[in-house]
């Protein structure tokens, strides 16, 4: 087993699960293959991986990542009124249904939120937005890549 701490030129391998203060688990690498990253390369949180920063093979840690360094606060002025005749009629509109917009650079998520005669209430935020992330770790290996 290496001694390498995690910093800023590793390639990561570990298991992890992702839990809400609530209790919900929204992932869990544990009962399957464990995921691996390069410090930097954007496939994570910039704030989850700081707190990682100093572990190395064989740690378990709890890390506690507050909105502001997870996916933000949720924003009002992402929750928006879209005029029902916008949405193709082969759609059945429920609360719920994310759908993909086209926003001109890209597609971006919404999750409709309510359902009216002549405006559906969509909600960009993320999904995670406003939630207090708490992961559990435990790393399986610390390359070092430079």
């Amino acid at each position: 087993m290496s001694n390498n701490v995690i910093g800023e030129h590793s390639r990561v391998t570990l298991h992890f699960s992702l839990l809400l203060d609530d209790g919900t688990e929204v992932d869990s690498t544990f009962e399957g293959d464990p995921a691996t990253f390069l410090v930097g390369d954007g496939s994570l949180l910039p704030g989850f991986e700081r707190a990682l920063f100093g572990l190395k093979a064989g740690d378990e840690a709890e890390i506690e990542i507050p909105p502001e360094q997870g996916f933000g606060q949720r924003n009002p002025s992402n929750i928006q009124k879209v005029r029902r005749d916008h949405f193709s009629p082969d759609i059945e509109l429920e609360p719920g249904l994310v759908i993909s917009f086209d926003n001109g650079s890209g597609e971006l998520p919404g999750v409709v939120r309510e359902v009216g005669e002549e405006e559906v209430t969509v909600d960009f935020n993320h999904p995670l937005a406003g939630q207090t992330l708490n992961f559990h770790v435990k790393i399986i290996e610390v390359a070092s890549v430079q």
